[in-house]
């Protein structure tokens, strides 16, 4: 009787968010959304992997604010009657208030996890990355951040600067960046160092 009590509930969420889908026919950016959608599927329910992409997309509209974020995002990247339209739209599907999502190239599958309290300000992000909650990708006077792909950044990270962090990086949890980051390295601590590198655990200072 639960299962059917939350599957019926999830059932009526999507049929309320059936109107967003007028801004992804009116997007640019309708392959970039699919993707987005096959990876937080993939992270949050891969049972549903085998359902049709339009159908999770409303599943994932009608659960996840940080995902509306996302979307939002996607639909006013260079269409001005998108983004006009959205502004209304988030008025009745409201975007998670504590994430500010800002940079001028976010690659598919941004993937945004609890969303509490998360600045997201890089110059660019490459595809397939995540961050966590209470993260901080900011700016200071040299710059804005410069994300890779495959780049998963855990919770209460900070990245503040003109640093750049290369494909597959992992950065620990409460670790702040503030130099760059070579490819395929795992780096925690204040300030960060290196403790994997290509697979292998190492101790090395960030240049």
């Amino acid at each position: 009787m639960r299962d059917f009590i939350i599957k019926f509930v999830q059932t009526i969420g999507q049929i309320l968010s059936v109107p967003m889908l007028i801004l992804f026919l009116l997007s640019k950016n309708k392959e970039v959304i699919i993707l987005d959608v096959r990876e937080w599927i993939k992270r949050v329910d891969k049972i549903k992997e085998s359902s049709p992409d339009w159908i999770n997309l409303l599943y994932l509209l009608s659960i996840y604010q940080e995902f509306r974020n996302v979307y939002y995002y996607r639909v006013k990247q260079g269409d001005s009657i998108g983004f006009a339209l959205s502004q209304g739209f988030k008025i009745l599907y409201k975007q998670c208030p504590s994430l500010f999502l800002d940079s001028d190239s976010i690659g598919s599958g941004l993937f945004l996890q609890h969303g509490f309290c998360t600045i997201i300000s890089a110059e660019s992000i490459g595809e397939n990355c995540s961050v966590s909650q209470q993260v901080t990708i900011g700016y200071n006077t040299k710059g804005r951040p410069i994300i890779g792909n495959n780049v998963s950044i855990g919770a209460g990270a900070k990245v503040i600067g003109k640093v750049t962090i290369d494909d597959n990086v992992k950065v620990g949890a409460n670790a702040v960046v503030v130099k760059n980051v070579p490819k395929n390295c795992v780096v925690v601590g204040v300030p960060a160092y290196v403790v994997k590198r290509d697979g292998v655990k190492v101790k090395e200072e960030l240049i």
